[in-house]
């Protein structure tokens, strides 16, 4: 690579670096709204709730990646935690997506499966994606509780949620990592309260 190249992505790596690290700074005014999310998610378990998530392209993934952390562990050995992704059925997906829009792939699933009690999370680094405001909008009509974890200013699925975990920062690539933090610090919460609540075998008597 030629040496004016190269120092011109050593400098646009410096950058995403220095905005990573001042983002991730910013996220400490989050913190108080993260423990609140997360201590909402471990009380609907404990009552017997559902968590419901979803998103596009790298928000799916992120989806993916927080249902992951609770059905199998993230630090500790304890029970799994009831939680689904609606993107992980490309049978469902594409059905809905063929026979009604893609707008709805969300919606319908959630309208199909989502009570009073449960939680239902998107991901989104805009809030602007026409079938996640859809969703969000569908669970509240169900009565579940809705969660947002976007960027900037949430753009329109702000209005569909309860609790909005935003992060202050338009960029995509800072807004996903911020997202990985976040759901890495309620998985946190909830694999500490699931540990702490199993059930422990009664000592033999004689």
């Amino acid at each position: 690579m030629p040496d004016q190249t190269t120092d011109v992505v050593a400098g646009v790596l410096d950058q995403h670096l220095a905005d990573h690290v001042a983002v991730a700074g910013a996220m400490r005014e989050l913190v108080p709204l993260v423990r609140e999310i997360g201590s909402l998610i471990c009380e609907r378990f404990a009552s017997g709730g559902v968590l419901y998530t979803f998103g596009n392209g790298g928000s799916a993934a992120d989806a993916q990646h927080f249902t992951g952390e609770l059905i199998g562990h993230y630090k500790r050995d304890r029970r799994p935690l009831p939680a689904v992704t609606l993107t992980t059925d490309p049978t469902v997906m594409t059905c809905i997506a063929n026979d009604y829009s893609y707008d709805d792939v969300f919606a319908r699933q959630v309208t199909a499966l989502a009570r009073p009690g449960d939680v239902v999370a998107a991901f989104t680094t805009s809030g602007r994606s026409p079938n996640v405001v859809a969703g969000l909008a569908a669970a509240r009509a169900k009565g579940a509780t809705t969660v947002l974890f976007a960027g900037g200013d949430g753009g329109p699925a702000a209005r569909h949620a309860d609790h909005a975990l935003l992060v202050p920062s338009t960029q995509t690539p800072r807004i996903q990592e911020m997202h990985t933090l976040s759901l890495h610090l309620i998985s946190e919460m909830a694999d500490t309260w699931a540990a702490a609540t199993e059930s422990t075998p009664e000592e033999p008597t004689a």
